[in-house]
C-alpha cells in the first residue's frame, strides 16, 4: 500500500526561503513522490509565499478558539500538493517567516508556530475534512516541534519523524508561554517540553517523535556531545537508538550547470572551458579585472558566527596580499555586514560584498567562482559545498558535520584515485584556514590537477535519490 506522508515545514523553496531548510523541504518531498509515496507538504500561508499555481480553499478547522482555513496549492513545477495554514492575524505580514523586514524576530513567534502545529495535528488526525490520514508525520526543526508532542496525546495517531536541521535554533520561550499557549500540563516536565525552566519547541520533537533524523552522519554523532548538543546532548544520547544521520541531497533540476538558465553559459564536466565565460561575466558585472588566471574565492552564506564569518574577516588582510579576487553574498549579523562592507569599499578592485540574498545571483556565483569558502564552526549538513562541487567550484571547508561527510580532502592518494573534491582543515583558527586556502591556490596553478578536481566533484551523485531511499527505509521501520 502506498505510504502517506505529511511533511511539516516552516519554509520550502521556491515558495519561501531563508536557508537550507527551504531547499530540503522543496526537494525531498518531490523525490519521495517520484519513489511512489503519497506526500503532502504543510506550511503557514505567509504574505510572501510565491506560487505560480492556483490556490484552492479546502476547509476550515477550529484550533483552540479560532477558525483556521486550510488552503491547497502545489509546489511549483511539481505534483506535490501543498496545504497552506491560513490565519492572516499571524501570518499575513511582510518579512520572512521568523522576523520582520528589519531582522527582528516576531514577538508572537511562539503563538504563531503553536497555532501552525495545532492545525497540523488536526490534519494529521483527519479532523480537517480532507478525507486523508497520513501514515507518517515528518516534522522539521523547532517550528514544528510541538506536533510530535501533541500527537503523543492522541489515540490512533500516525507515526512521527523529526528532522533536526540545526540544533542551535531551538524555539526557546519563557515558561509562562506554556500557559499562554494552553499547552497540556502533562507535556511540561524535564523529560517533555521543559528545558531549564523554559518552554522548548525543539524538545517536543526530540522527546516525543518515534524517530529523530539529522542531516549528516557526522552531525548525528556530534550533537551527542557537549560541544554541539546545545544542552540537549543528554537527551540525544538517551535516544541514540532512534537517532539517524541522513545526508541531504540537492535538486538536480534546479542545480545543474548543463541546463541552468540563471547563468551566462551552460557547461558540463566535458565542457569545462565554458565555465570561464561565467567567470568573465562575474568579473565584468562587478568591475573586477577580467583575467582567467586570477582565482575568484567566493562565500555564499548567512552572516552569522556559526558560518565562521569572523575567520573570514581575520583572513581578509592576508588574502589581499595574494593575487586573487573575493566575492561574498549574504546577509545576517549587522556587525559582520558593516565590517565586510568596509573591506569592499576600501578594496573595490579585489573585494565585492553583495548584502542580501538573491537566488539567481547565487547560481551565477557558483558558476563563475573557482573556490568556495565554508569555514563553519559547525555545519549540520551544508548545501553550498554540494552545489559548488556540482558546478566545478572547489570547496575549502572545515572538517565538521556534513562538510566532513561530503568533501574528500586533496591528498596524494585521493588525487591518484580521483576521489578528491576539496580542501579540508581541522581547527577553527585563521591560521589553519589560510593554510587550506594556500593549498588550494597551489593546486589551482596546476590546471591539469585542478580540472581533475572539478570533474571529480561534478560527477558525484549527490542527488536526492539515495537520501530519499534512506528516508523510505526509515518510514518502513515505522
Amino acid at each position: 500500500m502506498m505510504k502517506k506522508i505529511l511533511f511539516v515545514t516552516s519554509e520550502a523553496h521556491p515558495l519561501i526561503k531563508t536557508g537550507g531548510l527551504a531547499d530540503v523541504s522543496g526537494s525531498l518531498p518531490k523525490a519521495l513522490l517520484e519513489h511512489g509515496l503519497d506526500v503532502r507538504l504543510i506550511i503557514p500561508n505567509y504574505q510572501d509565499i510565491k506560487t505560480t499555481e492556483e490556490i484552492f480553499y479546502k476547509s476550515t478547522v477550529q484550533v483552540g478558539n479560532v477558525n483556521v482555513n486550510i488552503l491547497e496549492t502545489r509546489l511549483p513545477g511539481t505534483q506535490v500538493p501543498v496545504l497552506l495554514v491560513d490565519y492572516p492575524k499571524f501570518f499575513d505580514y511582510p518579512g520572512n517567516p521568523y522576523a520582520d523586514e528589519q531582522g527582528n524576530a516576531w514577538i508572537n513567534n511562539a503563538e504563531r508556530f503553536a497555532l501552525f502545529c495545532r492545525a497540523t495535528v488536526e490534519v494529521a488526525m483527519n479532523r480537517a475534512y480532507l478525507d486523508w490520514t497520513p501514515d507518517i508525520v515528518h516534522c522539521n526543526d523547532w517550528q514544528s516541534g510541538l506536533v510530535p508532542a501533541l500527537l503523543s496525546l492522541e489515540s490512533g495517531r500516525p507515526a512521527t519523524v523529526f528532522t533536526i536541521h540545526n540544533m542551535a535554533y531551538q524555539g526557546l520561550f519563557p515558561k509562562e508561554t506554556r500557559v499562554l499557549l494552553k499547552l497540556p500540563r502533562q507535556l511540561w516536565s524535564p523529560s517533555g517540553i521543559e528545558f531549564d525552566g523554559l518552554l522548548s519547541f525543539i524538545k517536543g520533537g526530540l522527546a516525543y517523535a518515534d524517530r529523530i533524523v539529522t542531516v549528516s552522519p557526522t552531525y548525528a554523532a556530534e550533537i551527542q556531545t557537549p560541544d554541539f548538543g546545545c544542552g540537549l546532548e543528554g537527551l540525544l544520547s538517551y535516544r541514540k537508538d532512534d537517532l539517524f544521520g541522513i545526508i541531504n541531497g540537492i535538486d538536480f533540476e534546479n542545480w545543474n550547470p548543463e541546463i541552468d538558465t540563471n547563468i551566462t553559459e551552460p557547461y558540463s564536466a566535458l565542457t569545462l572551458d565554458k565555465k570561464r565565460l561565467n567567470k568573465t561575466a562575474l568579473q565584468q558585472k562587478y568591475s573586477l579585472t577580467v583575467d582567467n588566471k586570477i582565482p575568484i574565492l567566493a562565500v555564499i552564506s548567512r552572516l552569522v558566527e556559526q558560518k565562521g564569518i569572523d575567520l573570514i574577516l581575520e583572513c581578509l588582510p592576508e588574502l589581499l596580499s595574494l593575487p586573487l579576487q573575493f566575492i561574498l553574498h549574504g546577509r545576517g549579523n549587522k556587525y559582520f555586514e558593516q565590517q565586510l562592507s568596509h573591506f569592499g569599499k576600501t578594496y573595490p578592485k579585489q573585494i565585492v560584498i553583495i548584502l542580501g540574498y538573491d537566488e539567481v545571483l547565487a547560481h551565477q556565483i557558483e558558476a563563475g567562482a573557482d573556490i568556495l569558502l565554508m569555514p563553519s564552526l559547525f555545519e549540520p549538513c551544508g548545501l553550498n559545498q554540494l552545489y559548488s562541487q556540482r558546478y566545478g567550484t572547489i570547496p575549502v571547508a572545515r572538517k565538521t558535520g556534513g562538510l566532513a561527510d561530503t568533501i574528500v580532502d586533496v591528498a596524494p592518494e585521493t588525487i591518484r584515485n580521483k576521489t578528491a573534491t576539496g580542501f579540508i582543515f581541522n581547527k577553527a583558527t585563521s591560521g589553519a584556514f589560510i593554510e587550506a586556502i594556500k593549498r588550494s591556490l597551489i593546486v589551482y596553478s596546476n590546471s591539469e590537477k585542478w580540472t581533475q578536481l572539478q570533474v571529480n566533484g561534478m560527477q558525484k551523485d549527490c542527488s536526492w535519490n539515495n537520501s530519499a531511499k534512506e528516508y523510505i527505509e526509515l518510514y518502513e521501520q515505522l
